[in-house]
């Protein structure tokens, strides 16, 4: 299984004045736009984090999902949520030719989305190829969109990533989450019954 995003949330998507003005950085100068490189990948870094713990996608995007199987004959999970449409499917043999598959239908669940069959089985992935699912998963379409709990959990751990700025260089961020970011999230959590989605 290979999942790709295929487009990051464009800079004028995120909040970068918001959190210019949470962290009462000084505006007004000639310098004001100095740190929005760092601003933007602390911005970017916080989400990244509530994605992963709550295992939805933030801002709506696009992603492909390439599997060699089906998890079952007539059901594919899909590892992100909410997905909000499956733009297509496609086949692809063992020579890269490839044809658009039918023959499935969204189960837009917001727990565990999938690709369902419409009949007995998906459509049969050919030998040495796989299937490539293109989908955009998202809880909104602009920052003002989201909860308010999931947007103020991405500006406090924003802040503290700012607050630690060295590691990022680094590519490690501090852990665990702050207190109040862990429970702003929880309620987010992806429940898990019986072992598997």
């Amino acid at each position: 299984m290979e999942l790709t995003e295929l487009a990051k949330p464009p800079v004028a998507a995120l909040p970068l004045a918001g959190f210019r003005a949470q962290l009462r950085l000084g505006s007004g100068f000639a310098s004001d736009g100095v740190q929005d490189g760092l601003l933007e990948a602390c911005l970017r870094a916080g989400m990244a984090a509530v994605e992963r713990r709550t295992g939805r996608v933030l801002l709506a995007r696009d992603f492909s999902l390439a599997v060699t199987g089906w998890a079952a004959p007539a059901r594919q999970p899909l590892p992100l949520a909410p997905v909000r449409a499956v733009n297509g499917v496609d086949l692809v043999d063992a020579q890269g030719q490839t044809v658009a598959a039918d023959g499935w239908w969204l189960r837009a669940d917001d727990q565990a989305p999938a690709l369902e069959a419409r009949g007995v089985a998906l459509p049969a992935i050919p030998a040495g190829g796989r299937a490539v699912i293109r989908f955009r998963a998202g809880l909104a379409e602009s920052w003002a969109a989201l909860p308010d709990d999931l947007a103020r959990a991405v500006m406090m751990l924003a802040a503290h990533y700012y607050d630690h700025r060295g590691a990022l260089g680094e590519g490690a961020m501090p852990r665990p989450l702050p207190e109040g970011v862990a429970a702003l999230l929880a309620p987010w959590r992806r429940l898990s019954l019986g072992g598997g989605r």
